[in-house]
């Protein structure tokens, strides 16, 4: 990132620094100029570079979740004692980046689309990669928004479900970062979202304890009468007499 002082053109794709008199030269230029706390038009801007700096700037946004995901992965993987230090030193917010780096993971490369933001990706991420590539090419195809491929997904869902079984949402329950944390290593071990993961192991707990309830009861034999010692002594002695 470059400092206040400095800045890049986003009209041209030019990224040279300009030096201190740079409102002057934006004027000259009629470029748009880009520093680290906003943007600065010249007077008169064409609306055709007015609407290419909008695009380039949603390159930029979009593409940066991918790279902050993308730099998380990687410093789990590489340094993890220590990542979660250079995230709080870069002050971004754990949570956040979080999310994107578990996006990155569930989309290699090869099978990000570049015609579809981020967060399209997002919206069926935990779906399994078949349906998942099914809905980005109909987003792509249909030029849907992130809004809309949300409710095609779910239109399709409740389609399969019948209008009496709408999913409900779970109750809300809190828990500490290091359960989260451990619930997420977990989860990613089994290949797994963090979400269906939960959901997965609510399941067979249910399962389990179902089933046990289910059984019948075990039948429990009365202890049979042991016959006491003096009485076993007087039949003995009445056996004999007869003899």
């Amino acid at each position: 990132m470059r400092d206040r002082d400095h800045g890049s053109r986003l009209t041209n794709g030019d990224s040279r620094s300009l030096d201190s008199g740079r409102e002057k030269r934006v004027e000259r230029s009629g470029e748009v100029l880009a520093t680290q706390v906003g943007l600065q038009f010249p007077h008169s801007l064409p609306f055709e570079d007015w609407e290419r700096a909008g695009k380039k700037i949603t390159r930029i946004v979009n593409s940066s979740a991918w790279f902050l995901g993308d730099w998380v992965v990687y410093g789990q993987a590489r340094y993890s004692d220590r990542y979660r230090r250079a995230i709080e030193t870069a002050r971004l917010d754990y949570q956040t980046i979080r999310n994107y780096a578990w996006v990155a993971r569930r989309f290699e490369l090869s099978r990000r689309r570049d015609k579809l933001s981020f967060q399209h990706h997002a919206e069926v991420a935990a779906l399994p990669v078949d349906q998942q590539d099914r809905w980005l090419d109909r987003a792509e195809e249909a030029g849907w928004s992130r809004n809309q491929l949300r409710q095609h997904i779910r239109n399709s869902r409740l389609a399969v479900q019948g209008a009496s079984s709408v999913e409900r949402a779970m109750p809300a329950i809190q828990v500490t970062g290091e359960r989260l944390d451990r619930w997420q290593r977990a989860a990613e071990r089994a290949g797994s979202t963090i979400e269906s993961w939960i959901v997965a192991n609510l399941d067979s707990a249910a399962g389990r304890v179902l089933e046990e309830a289910d059984q019948p009861p075990l039948q429990v034999e009365a202890p049979r009468q042991v016959e006491q010692p003096h009485r076993q002594v007087e039949q003995h002695r009445q056996l004999v007499a007869r003899a």
